[in-house]
């Protein structure tokens, strides 16, 4: 008996020692930005120069950069974030699951994708535009694409939106990627490519572009691109606090000028938050 009961009381004492370690694992992944495990999950697009592009030396691109500065204000380093492939068709589901906590990847706010998700933002105000040879007088305004041969991706709504719109008569060529429509451009099988601005400088930034395309600077549509939350998540005010913090302190700008500089991209002051141009 004595035996027994000398087992039960070092079994017990094992089992609040073996408590003890677990608390302190616990609490040590849950610690500062110094270390400890924690982790920010962050979605970006992976295929887009200047924006969000996963490459062998890491990932780059203004969305990133924007992205990085509002995980350090919220109280993670660099080696602290894991980022997360965000495809246009998959962004809502992504925050509604919780698979990361937010997005920044070209991310337009949207009356119907605000019924879906919350946005903080918008940080960057994009046109469509179209990029084009920079050797090339001919385009001078949007009216100029009739009977031009115009690209952009398969599934997209930017040509069509040209086509509807603005140059009724234009041609239009669908390619499965803009990377696709950037080899035609350069060759002259299509004369223009239309989507965004800011991702069209992305691509024209490369330095294997460098100073073979420009932009026609048309601004055609307005794009306010935010940064995508679960709805109701207290996260919004936060990120926008940082990105307040990121325009005043120089760094935005610094930002713009690195990931777009090189295509000489005239872009748009930054946005107030809760400013959406319609």
């Amino acid at each position: 008996m004595k035996l027994r009961k000398v087992t039960a009381a070092t079994a017990a004492v094992l089992a609040l020692a073996t408590a003890a370690t677990a608390c302190s694992s616990d609490n040590k992944g849950d610690g500062g930005s110094s270390g400890g495990g924690k982790t920010i999950k962050i979605g970006i697009k992976f295929d887009q120069p200047g924006i969000g592009q996963k490459t062998p030396q890491g990932y780059s691109g203004f969305d990133v950069d924007v992205a990085t500065y509002v995980a350090k204000q919220l109280g993670y380093d660099a080696d602290q974030i894991e980022w997360k492939e965000s495809k246009s068709a998959d962004r809502e589901t992504m925050l509604q699951r919780g698979d990361v906590d937010f997005i920044a990847a070209s991310y337009s706010i949207t009356p119907k994708r605000q019924e879906k998700v919350d946005f903080a933002g918008p940080y960057l105000l994009a046109h469509q535009d179209v990029l084009l040879r920079s050797d090339d007088s001919s385009i001078k305004s949007p009216s100029d694409l009739n009977t031009k041969k115009l690209c952009s991706v398969t599934g997209s709504t930017s040509a069509q939106n040209v086509k509807d719109k603005l140059a009724p008569k234009a041609n239009l060529q669908q390619y499965p990627t803009y990377s696709a429509c950037l080899t035609g451009l350069q060759s002259g099988a299509v004369d223009a490519l239309t989507t965004d601005d800011s991702i069209l400088a992305g691509y024209a930034s490369q330095a294997a572009f460098k100073g073979k395309f420009k932009l026609g600077g048309f601004k055609m549509t307005n794009e306010n691109y935010g940064i995508g939350v679960k709805k109701g998540s207290d996260l919004k005010a936060k990120i926008n606090s940082a990105l307040e913090k990121m325009v005043s302190d120089g760094s935005w700008q610094k930002a713009v000028e690195k990931n777009f500089g090189p295509a000489n991209y005239e872009n748009e002051p930054a946005p107030k938050i809760g400013n959406i141009v319609q």
